[in-house]
């Protein structure tokens, strides 16, 4: 099969190397897991993850991505993404909640990799900060499908901010074993509604009391 030539065939290799990646950690380590070994374990040619996952930050990529595009996929405009489309009536809190709890469901296939990876990346300094740019481009995706605008300095700042409320989440989220995430929801929840009084709080101090036009404080969080 040949990997790169078309969307479809793109998206099926990153599928392929992120599970592999994962897989490997799991069993073998983080510290242990390059391009070469994930390419033999997902049966692609090197060349395909050479171009597309040169570095290792790039196989974390790679599960961001698997995870990015099933959420985004619910926002699809041919019809096929009514959960995100279906969000109309629901405050800024409410589109977060369930954007992030559909990204939290696609990253179950990987938990298991995620937390060696994550342990692991404690003594990785130079890997981490090479995925924090990719991390921080999934926030500002996550939160474009949520409605909520993230392309301005303020959309920057919500970014940041959701990433290192997704962090905190992510740590419940690794232990979590009940059977409907209930301890992930309810850490979700809870970080969200102590952003939105944090954004309600600034919105007062900064127009006296409401805000322009005299509507109500926002109801959006601050990421």
């Amino acid at each position: 099969m040949r990997f790169g030539v078309t969307m479809d065939d793109t998206r099926e290799l990153t599928r392929r190397v992120a599970e592999a990646a994962m897989r490997l950690a799991a069993e073998r380590g983080w510290r242990r897991t390059g391009p070469v070994e994930v390419a033999k374990a997902a049966g692609v040619p090197l060349a395909a993850v050479y171009r597309h996952f040169p570095d290792r930050a790039d196989l974390l990529g790679a599960v961001s991505t698997v995870a990015d595009e099933a959420v985004l996929a619910d926002g699809d405009a041919d019809g096929a993404g009514a959960g995100i489309n279906e969000m109309a009536g629901e405050t800024a809190r409410d589109r977060l909640f369930d954007v992030m709890m559909r990204r939290f469901d696609a990253l179950l296939p990987f938990r298991d990799g995620l937390a060696v990876a994550v342990r692991d990346l404690r003594r990785e300094p130079f890997t981490a900060l090479a995925f924090a740019r990719r991390y921080r481009r999934s926030m500002a995706w996550m939160l474009r499908a949520a409605r909520i605008e993230a392309d301005s300095p303020a959309g920057a700042l919500r970014a940041a901010a959701l990433g290192a409320l997704h962090a905190r989440v992510f740590r419940v989220w690794l232990t979590d074993d009940t059977a409907d995430l209930a301890r992930t929801m309810a850490a979700l929840d809870g970080e969200l509604r102590k952003a939105e009084s944090w954004a309600n709080s600034l919105c007062r101090r900064s127009s006296g009391g409401t805000t322009a036009g005299g509507a109500e404080p926002i109801d959006a969080p601050a990421v």
